[in-house]
């Protein structure tokens, strides 16, 4: 049952002249900046990076806002990538970042991290991952651009490591939204994602993962509640990791998605 929860937390604000707060239970990541909440995002279906990064994490988090606004620092101790019981067979925790500047109220500039492992303790495998990305809204207009990039250290099998470095894996992306109006709104988007080792994405080819993808999507607010969407999406693999209506092995893959949320 715990697998499908996103959020449960308790809070405690820790000084009475700062905005200094100590959170524990399962929280929302801070990697990342779309949400498990799909009409909160810009796009209808959640990019790549944001699909293969977790939802959530789960621990204790210490977060401190300056009085400004413009600045947020946080630290948190958690059980693993988006992992709510800690996995068998590791013993330690994760550790995880997040640094986020508001200079205006129009842009936001975020880098978080995590360091850890999602192996265990006998494979040594320590895991580094850098998510960045920027937001700014002009009017009608709005803009983000992301950059992630991981890596997990190559592991070691009968008390030997397999080789030097890691295995990397990464990601930037780009969506542009507009508002047409109080009701209508579109966005597209240009992603690509190249994971040359299947650390996060697995293709059962042992090839390696590497994609291109766009989406177009339109949005209209029929009530302040009921939001209907409407996306187009398209990924060219460099592998044939799609099947196409026959079941043959692929390059493309094509999608049309609708949804109609009600929020209460």
């Amino acid at each position: 049952v715990m697998q499908h929860i996103y959020e449960a937390n308790a809070g405690v604000k820790l000084s009475g002249k700062r905005d200094l707060w100590l959170d524990a239970g399962i929280f929302s990541s801070h990697i990342g900046f779309e949400s498990a909440v799909g009409r909160d995002n810009w796009t209808l279906t959640r990019s790549l990076v944001a699909e293969n990064s977790p939802y959530y994490l789960a621990g204790a988090k210490l977060t401190y806002n300056t009085p400004n606004g413009k600045w947020t620092v946080l630290g948190a101790v958690v059980n693993g990538w988006q992992r709510i019981k800690r996995l068998d067979g590791l013993s330690t925790p994760g550790l995880s970042t997040q640094l986020q500047f508001r200079p205006t109220g129009s842009l936001t500039v975020n880098w978080s991290t995590y360091f850890g492992s999602d192996r265990p303790d006998s494979l040594r495998q320590r895991r580094m991952y850098h998510n960045l990305y920027t937001q700014f809204q002009q009017g009608k207009a709005g803009l983000i651009l992301g950059f992630d990039i991981g890596s997990d250290r190559k592991p070691v099998i009968n008390g030997k490591r397999t080789g030097e470095g890691a295995y990397t894996w990464l990601t930037p992306v780009a969506i542009l939204r507009y508002r047409f109006s109080d009701k209508f709104r579109m966005a597209g988007r240009a992603e690509y994602f190249q994971d040359k080792h299947e650390v996060v994405i697995t293709t059962g080819t042992g090839g390696g993962f590497e994609t291109t993808g766009y989406s177009l999507n339109a949005d209209y607010a029929i009530t302040p509640q009921a939001l209907w969407r409407i996306e187009v999406r398209q990924f060219h693999g460099k592998g044939t990791y799609f099947n196409d209506k026959a079941g043959t092995p692929s390059r493309l893959n094509t999608a049309i998605t609708t949804s109609l949320s009600i929020q209460f």
